[in-house]
């Protein structure tokens, strides 16, 4: 299968690295997102463990699209019956640029119409009652070159599910998460956050340093998909609980002018289990 990781534009080849260490195939990397080769365990191993992608997408098909007729019959070719089932509910979005179809509504009124028809083909249906898991089909047709893609995250990975408490503006998670990385911080060295509001950084650090998976605390669309075997998901939170490292001896300070901040910063590391390695 092939997967795309979106990510916020310059943290491309921190995500890269991420997915490297998981044990996947880089295929491509350009702005904002990597394309590599897993299979369906890595598409739970992927929204478990990724810290600074923002989604995980089944890649469907990539072609170029420069009509509304190319964009329907490319579409109508695509296997969307080995992931969308007859009771599966599918909305489309769609995102266009520099390309000679310029209406956006009208492209996602095209791939919708297009993928009910393989669908009634496939399942001799005529109508779909979508009361089943949630399939979010992404269109973003770039230079009349069109990516058709299945989001299998839900909401975006930064919802980690910790943030009870929050303040004005607060970093997300994914950001947070990239700016530990890319520091270099040892855990043997004191992490110092002197201005940490919700206590996203301290946070993000020391759940980087203790091994907690980011997505243990949440659920995902591709939890529900019956194409994703539930064994999978079982097997994967088992091995991401054992890895978790509780000896590791983790030193951050964090602190704010605001006490409210703290208040909130303190709460949220409960939540995500890691208030006894940061002194607030």
């Amino acid at each position: 299968i092939e997967l795309i990781a979106t990510a916020t534009f310059g943290l491309e080849a921190v995500v890269k690295r991420e997915i490297e260490h998981l044990g996947y195939k880089i295929l491509k990397s350009e702005d904002a997102k990597i394309t590599y080769l897993a299979d369906e365990r890595g598409i739970v191993r992927s929204n478990l463990h990724l810290r600074c992608a923002d989604r995980v997408l089944v890649k469907m098909g990539e072609f170029d699209a420069a009509v509304s007729e190319d964009l329907f019959q490319q579409t109508k070719a695509l296997a969307w019956e080995e992931w969308i089932p007859p009771d599966g509910k599918f909305t489309v979005n769609c995102t266009t640029v520099k390309s000679a179809l310029r209406s956006e509504p009208a492209c996602q009124k095209t791939v919708k119409k297009a993928i009910v028809e393989r669908l009634s083909e496939c399942y001799m249906m005529d109508t779909f009652p979508e009361n089943g898991a949630e399939y979010t089909v992404k269109v973003t047709i770039l230079k009349d070159r069109a990516t058709l893609t299945i989001d299998t995250s839900g909401q975006g990975l930064h919802k980690r599910g910790y943030r009870v408490k929050n303040v004005e503006a607060p970093i997300k998670e994914t950001l947070a998460a990239a700016m530990i990385q890319l520091s270099f911080w040892k855990p043997e060295r004191l992490l110092l956050d002197p201005f940490c509001g919700s206590g996203t950084i301290a946070i993000e650090a020391a759940m980087y340093m203790r091994n907690i998976a980011p997505g243990l605390g949440r659920e995902f669309a591709s939890q529900k998909w019956d194409c994703i075997p539930q064994e999978l998901w079982k097997e994967e939170k088992k091995l991401a609980y054992e890895a978790i490292d509780y000896d590791k001896d983790i030193r951050i300070e964090a602190s704010d002018i605001n006490k409210n901040a703290v208040y909130a910063a303190r709460e949220n590391a409960e939540e995500a289990g890691v208030d006894d390695c940061i002194s607030f």
